[in-house]
């Protein structure tokens, strides 16, 4: 579908530059599914699905390879990257590290101002899995966004752009696979439930209690999507 006939989302409209307009386009039809793992992206197909000229598409293209969502393929143009438990694995261990340094801090340096932060977007989330019953999924903007602002506000406190930016660009990442996860959910009281204990133990500063729930918490996914002992 021309990207002239659909319905820009809000990151979309936000984006200032076509090289960061080309670079959300991408990102949402590989998130979505609709570029699937392994595919190749030609230019000339691009430039007609988003309607934008080759350059700004290239170049956004190379701010998704920073990113770790496309891959080069030499002189032959880019490709979706592959999802793999390798890739998964990485992206577990890379998360944990930043995430449970940057909840470390958070605890030792966040105020009042940082624990409301939490309670509001824990009750954000709550109040639209609510709405929607148990058909809130990833995929739906709403709730991609409610589901990321959670985890943001748990480090919100930490005191480093670099660990903050580190956790969105991970938390993207692993966006593929927890979409794969979160079919499995049938329950959303259980996942509010989830989310409800990292901000109890966050609020009652309780830092060893955060850092294991909340590494438990990440390899959720992992443990979900290739379960231990399988060979995928």
């Amino acid at each position: 579908m021309p990207a002239s006939e659909r319905q820009p989302s809000r990151l979309v409209t936000e984006a200032a530059t076509l090289s960061e307009r080309a670079a959300v386009l991408v990102e949402q039809d590989i998130l979505a599914g609709h570029l699937a793992p392994g595919s190749r992206l030609g230019i000339v197909d691009l430039v007609q699905r988003y309607e934008i000229g080759a350059t700004p598409l290239r170049e956004g293209l190379s701010r998704l390879m920073s990113r770790g969502l496309i891959v080069s393929i030499g002189q032959r143009g880019f490709r979706v990257a592959d999802v793999s438990r390798e890739d998964l694995l990485d992206i577990t261990c890379m998360r944990t590290a930043v995430e449970v340094e940057a909840i470390r801090l958070a605890i030792i340096h966040g105020d009042d101002a940082w624990e409301a932060g939490i309670v509001s977007a824990l009750h954000q989330m709550r109040r639209h899995i609510e709405r929607t019953g148990d058909e809130f999924r990833e995929g739906a903007e709403d709730f991609d966004r409610l589901h990321k602002g959670f985890h943001t506000a748990l480090l919100a406190a930490c005191g480093s752009k670099r660990l903050l930016a580190a956790h969105s660009d991970l938390y993207d990442q692993a966006y593929r696979y927890r979409r794969m996860m979160m079919r499995s959910v049938d329950s959303g009281k259980k996942f509010v439930r989830a989310h409800q204990l990292l901000a109890d133990r966050a609020i009652a500063r309780d830092i060893p209690g955060s850092q294991t729930m909340l590494e438990a918490h990440l390899r959720s996914t992992l443990n979900f999507v290739y379960p231990p002992g399988s060979e995928s």
